[in-house]
């Protein structure tokens, strides 16, 4: 997903607004903190490889600019993890994506009510008011787009179980814009919705449950790539025909490359980046240093993938 079409690098321009006149001068300094989840799946890999890459590229190009990143496999670290680069790091900026969004939010309010610039990438703080800016990709569509899909799929008719992700506003937006486009369909009937915390095993471990419990399964909405694998590891191992349709979301390569190959199972996806925390970074620090600030919320299309369009989100020499 490294040449996402709809790359917020080209909206840097355009979208950074000024501060009142009390901030308009630039800063001589910005230290910038990055405060991100540890790469425990292949949608994390991604963000800690282009947070990185956004890292070289900027330090390079702006000898005042220093970029900490920070990863964390838990909401306490990370918590602390906030409160250490302001600390310790004497951040004055800051770019977050939370493990959680609710326990996230009061340290990112501490942070920035000591003065500290706050940018929110994708799980969004549950009080908007604990952040200056939120960038993060279309969590609405993510949800709509295989709502609609699979019921066409189905032909308005059938059973469909979901996977959600873990519990943050972003998984919240994608399962309500899911059951009110599904809700269009009164034949397709939603069984169970369960969390599978955006992991493989997490993901395996509940489709095990679903395929116990549930003798007639059409489709399957994983809610991203990484759950899909379980997902389908789950199905293979029961050794189950039923199922037509495994959706997974975020367009991670090796689904791309099933829908383009025309896998019996996962035949679409839905584009969703890690990239994204390369451009949050980058808008961030150009705004800082240019003593801008960015529009309160930026968000990225998701567009739907199918085998007529998946050239166009297929990088097989991206990380994720």
């Amino acid at each position: 997903m490294s040449s996402f079409p709809h790359s917020l690098t080209r909206l840097t321009a355009a979208c950074v607004l000024l501060l009142g006149a009390g901030h308009a001068l630039a800063a001589d300094k910005v230290t910038l903190g990055v405060a991100i989840p540890t790469a425990t799946h292949g949608f994390t890999g991604g963000i800690v490889w282009w947070a990185n890459q956004a890292k070289r590229e900027l330090e390079a190009a702006n000898p005042t600019l220093k970029v900490v990143i920070k990863t964390a496999a838990s909401t306490p670290e990370q918590a602390n993890q906030v409160q250490d680069l302001l600390v310790v790091n004497k951040m004055n900026a800051l770019v977050l994506l939370p493990l959680e969004s609710s326990s996230l939010t009061q340290p990112a309010a501490q942070v920035k009510n000591k003065g500290v610039y706050v940018t929110v990438v994708d799980r969004g703080l549950t009080n908007p008011a604990a952040q200056n800016a939120y960038v993060a990709g279309d969590n609405a569509a993510f949800g709509r787009l295989p709502a609609a899909y699979l019921a066409k799929k189905l032909g308005g008719k059938g059973n469909i179980v979901v996977l959600r992700g873990m519990p943050s506003t972003i998984d919240n937006e994608r399962v309500s814009a899911f059951n009110a486009e599904i809700g269009k369909t009164p034949g397709i009937k939603v069984l169970d919705a369960k969390y599978g915390n955006w992991n493989r095993d997490d993901a395996f471990k509940v489709m095990q449950d679903y395929l116990t419990r549930f003798k007639q399964i059409d489709a399957v909405w994983a809610a991203d790539d990484d759950m899909a694998v379980g997902v389908l590891k789950a199905i293979e191992q029961a050794k189950r025909t039923d199922i037509k349709e495994v959706f997974g979301g975020a367009g991670a390569k090796f689904a791309v490359k099933k829908v383009l190959d025309g896998d019996r199972l996962v035949q679409a996806d839905v584009s969703y980046s890690p990239k994204f925390i390369y451009d949050a970074i980058k808008m961030t620090a150009d705004a800082r240093l240019k003593g801008q600030a960015l529009p309160a919320r930026t968000i990225i299309p998701s567009v739907l993938i199918t085998r007529e369009n998946a050239k166009q989100f297929y990088f097989p020499d991206s990380p994720y």
